[in-house]
């Protein structure tokens, strides 16, 4: 049956990307030792399957800025041939982002005009059309440019796609102007104002919710039943348990007629006014804003072509999370994504390949642990606090020896990485029981894995054997062993590395970045502009 579907040089022929380990740095580590937040580098296709198996359906809220493709990444120019091989890069990153989601999350897209309606389509295969939540317009430029040849482009776009459209979080928005009526504050700063508790106007009287007429103790011990202004009973909003749950939401006036009840009504209560598919730069920062604020953090360094200021991140992370949710950014560039998520109280991961993730994304998230501030500190009230770990990307777990024969890299791998890397191949999570020594990891409820650098013999096999209950399942796999031991028992299969884990993934390849580049730097006067 045939389908709608974009076609390109290339689709269906993605990479078996290797599922490598992730090495803690703890050199690098800043900040508080119990934080969850992950800094790490290595190429961003291997770094998200190396996260996929551990953080599968916990990702709130994903945001990447990808390589726009302007045709300068290639010597000979073909546009067909540029298309495709963007969308080869593409297409892998974005099938695995969808599995890290959460069932609730989604995902944000920045691009310009250059491949966005190409991702459109592409992402509306992975995703489905039924998830594509918006296609938001930020306004990047404040100004035009009047050297442009024919428009002047003063946009990009933000695609947006939910996990799943019947469950995704998207949070109404709040205006920051709390209207007048708002004219009380509680001990925390939170503005309120009161209603009557006594119900108004249509089905008032007792007899209409007569469940709802009772006496309430007032402030001086006596009881005070509602009363309508004709003298007639009348009944209360609230039943009588809500009253009793919610001492604190109840407010007493002493009015010419005794004690009355009111009830409090937060600003921050608000439904608040759904998200709008038009940002402008006075709104949400602009391309302007974010130079200035490179410049604040790296001394005029022009390293990054496309920063995005703090202020469209925050935009994003408040209408796609709240507190402590898991964001994302596998494009982390000069690390935004990643500073914004600490300072309004996120969880992140942010992944970056070249040197720039030591020096600037890991300088810029310390001096966020440390209050700078820059960006949204002061209207977000950061003070600094929190932490977070430093990540390496493992090399590659098997290469050639000097007869072209594949051989697991001894000189890089000792037996625990070994281990953590092979159960990782295998489909299990890598967690030593300390006192079984063969129950290295785990995949399903009765299912365990072995790895062993050393030459496995039959009493060895035995001897496990005799410690395993029939209901569990074990997976063995050793370099060498004796002749049959591989059905030996009908719960134990012993396979062989590496030939065992050849055919489950491609080795040797560190690099899927495909020399696209990011968009022409702006020019000097810009630059120069943005003080």
């Amino acid at each position: 049956m045939q389908k709608l579907e974009l076609t390109w040089i290339g689709k269906g022929s993605e990479p078996a990307e290797e599922p490598r380990i992730l090495l803690h740095d703890a050199s690098k580590d800043y900040g508080d030792p119990a934080a969850e937040n992950m800094l790490i580098h290595g190429d961003n296709l291997l770094a998200l399957k190396a996260l996929e198996q551990e953080f599968a359906g916990q990702v709130k809220c994903i945001y990447i800025d990808p390589p726009y493709n302007t045709g300068s990444a290639f010597e000979h120019y073909d546009d067909n041939l540029e298309h495709s091989t963007w969308l080869s890069l593409m297409k892998p990153r974005i099938s695995i982002l969808k599995n890290l989601l959460s069932d609730n999350g989604s995902i944000w897209i920045t691009l310009d005009d250059t491949e966005v309606h190409y991702l459109k389509v592409m992402a509306d295969e992975v995703f489905g059309r039924r998830n594509f939540l918006a296609n938001i317009i930020w306004e990047k430029s404040d100004s035009p440019r009047m050297d442009a040849k024919i428009f002047s482009s003063r946009h990009d776009h933000i695609l947006v796609y939910a996990k799943n459209v019947d469950s995704v979080l998207i949070n109404r928005l709040v205006s920051e102007e709390i209207p007048a009526h708002y004219n009380k504050t509680d001990a925390s700063g939170r503005r309120y104002y009161l209603k009557p508790l006594r119900s108004m106007g249509k089905n008032d009287a007792r007899e209409a919710r007569p469940n709802l007429y009772y006496g309430i103790t007032t402030p001086d011990g006596s009881t005070v039943f509602p009363i309508r202004t004709n003298g007639s009973d009348g009944n209360w909003r609230w039943s009588k348990d809500k009253v009793i749950n919610s001492p604190d939401m109840i407010e007493w006036i002493d009015g010419k007629k005794g004690w009355m009840p009111y009830y409090k009504i937060y600003a921050d209560s608000l439904s608040g006014t759904p998200p709008e598919t038009v940002w402008h730069h006075n709104e949400v920062g602009s391309n302007r804003t974010s130079k200035i604020e490179i410049k604040q953090l790296f001394g005029g360094d022009k390293s990054f072509d496309t920063p995005k200021p703090e202020r469209l991140i925050q935009h994003v992370l408040q209408i796609a999370t709240n507190l402590d949710d898991l964001v994302l950014d596998s494009f982390l560039g000069s690390g935004t994504t990643a500073a914004v998520a600490h300072k309004i109280g996120r969880r992140y991961i942010g992944i970056e390949l070249g040197d720039h993730c030591y020096t600037h994304c890991l300088p810029r998230l310390k001096a966020v642990v440390d209050g700078e501030q820059g960006g949204i500190s002061k209207t977000a009230e950061w003070k600094g606090g929190g932490g977070f770990k430093f990540y390496e990307l493992a090399p590659t777990l098997i290469v050639k020896d000097k007869y072209g024969n594949p051989v697991i890299d001894t000189n890089k791998y000792n037996p625990e990485m070994l281990a953590a890397a092979v159960a990782k191949l295998n489909g299990f999570i890598y967690s030593p029981d300390p006192e079984v020594f063969w129950k290295q990891g785990k995949n399903v409820e009765n299912s365990f894995i072995y790895i062993t650098t050393q030459y496995l013999t039959a009493k060895e096999l035995d001897d496990i054997a005799r410690d395993l209950p029939d209901y569990e399942k074990l997976l063995i796999c050793a370099p060498a062993f004796d002749t049959g031991l591989g059905k030996r028992y009908d719960n134990i299969d012993v396979r062989k590395i590496p030939q065992s884990v050849l055919n489950k993934c491609e080795f040797g390849k560190d690099n899927y970045n495909l020399n696209i580049v990011n968009p022409p730097e702006i020019d000097e006067e810009e630059w120069d502009d943005a003080e």
